[in-house]
């Protein structure tokens, strides 16, 4: 079984506004496998949440990971992938639907909100991500 760490984040200049997604995955020694960040366009930041979502659970499929741990700042996000909170905004859905999805691909996952303070890699990349836009 091949392990890793996911820390991803999102985060928008004004609410909507431009957002980015940040993601960094490290191996189970917490030795960095990848870390990268995308401009989400005209966004809220929820979006870009779960942007950063989606796009890090692709970078741990295409590196064969099989048992995933994901920690987040957004508890949005966190509650709705446990199952515990209803996605009700119909915008958000797809994104929802399409990291449900993406999360069958892994042999074990679990999801942890964490401080945002613990997430500062993650934010980094969604900064950058938007300060290379602006």
């Amino acid at each position: 079984m091949k392990k890793a760490l996911l820390y991803t984040d999102g985060g928008s200049r004004g609410n909507p506004g431009p957002s980015a997604a940040g993601w960094v995955l490290y191996d189970d020694e917490g030795k960095t496998i990848s870390k990268s960040g995308a401009y989400t366009g005209e966004q809220t930041n929820n979006f870009a949440e779960y942007m950063g979502l989606i796009y890090g659970l692709e970078l741990a499929i295409e590196e064969s990971i099989t048992s995933l741990w994901v920690r987040m700042d957004s508890n949005l996000i966190i509650e709705q992938m446990k199952g515990n909170w209803k996605v009700k905004n119909m915008n958000i859905r797809p994104l929802f639907e399409k990291a449900k999805f993406l999360e069958e691909s892994f042999e074990e996952i679990s999801f942890e909100h964490i401080r945002r303070d613990k997430n500062t890699v993650a934010d980094a990349m969604v900064n950058e991500a938007l300060d290379s836009r602006l």
